[in-house]
């Protein structure tokens, strides 16, 4: 018999208060999601608050029960690229943070957010900085450790990450270390200029990113339409096919064989029931 091919997890970010044991658990089942994607502290503060290991066992117990796979994002604050000081080393510290918490909790990787250099004339000394920090975090990060994943923005200002062809730059940066991956975010991808809404430029633009990073490294999928047109240089997310990427394109990327280990996270508007109109929609697109 043939071997089945392996398809692509469908799911979204799910919100933790009251706590990823009972509330995320709660909401992947409501929406139907087989990957979460959760907060391990506050995405807008540098807070590192102290850990609750029964909490964290019992997610595990439930997540492994439920076999869903789950994704921490990082604080949003990051840049490891930043000009300023005490920025880049509070990057650093909640960086290492995060990762400790993905492995407390079994995540299987750690998304930040790819960051800018602020200033133009700092943009050199951006790229030693994050070597320089970042190098020893990873090298301290064992085997079962999760993979910081890189997630490119959307190409404002003197963002590090501006199209896809500089990730070369950041691997560099990290000496291709392998514990880092990558996730790509469609709405992000699509503000840089990459036109994925056009026929064959979504698989155009996943054949770029293998090329670049290496199929092993391509491990999340941030599935977002957007508020604006292509090369708008706009982080506005939308539901899937309410903007101007449309629905095609993600049945275009759920076909695609680099994306049958990179699970798809919603991060569009919305909530319950929203997001499991979306999840169905994805999971159809699968086939």
């Amino acid at each position: 018999m043939p071997t089945p091919v392996k398809k692509p997890r469908i799911g979204a970010h799910t919100p933790t208060t009251g706590g990823m044991a009972k509330r995320s658990i709660a909401y992947a089942q409501e929406i139907g999601a087989e990957a979460i994607q959760v907060f391990a502290s506050s995405p807008r503060t540098w807070a590192m608050p102290e850990t609750k290991p029964d909490l964290d066992e019992a997610f595990k117990i439930k997540a492994a029960e439920l076999d869903i796979e789950t994704y921490i994002h990082a604080p949003f604050l990051i840049n490891l690229g930043s000009p300023t000081e005490a920025t880049y080393l509070n990057s650093l510290a909640s960086t290492a943070y995060s990762l400790k918490r993905g492995a407390e909790i079994g995540a299987l990787g750690v998304v930040i957010h790819t960051g800018s250099a602020v200033d133009v004339n700092h943009v050199e000394k951006a790229w030693k900085q994050i070597h320089e920090g970042m190098m020893p975090i990873l090298n301290s990060l064992g085997e079962d450790a999760p993979y910081l994943l890189l997630e490119p923005t959307a190409g404002q200002g003197q963002s590090l990450v501006k199209k896809l062809d500089d990730l070369e730059m950041y691997l560099k940066a990290l000496e291709y270390h392998p514990k880092v991956g990558i996730c790509l975010d469609t709405c992000h991808v699509f503000a840089a200029g990459h036109d994925i809404a056009v026929k064959g430029g979504m698989t155009e633009t996943i054949d770029l990113l293998v090329q670049i990073a290496g199929i092993e490294r391509f491990q999340l999928v941030h599935a977002n339409d957007s508020m604006d047109v292509c090369g708008a240089l706009k982080d506005r997310h939308q539901n899937i096919g309410d903007g101007h990427i449309g629905v095609d394109p993600f049945k275009e990327l759920l076909q695609h064989p680099a994306v049958a280990n990179a699970p798809l996270i919603l991060e569009t508007p919305g909530m319950e029931p929203e997001h499991s109109k979306e999840v169905a929609l994805l999971k159809k697109l699968r086939g």
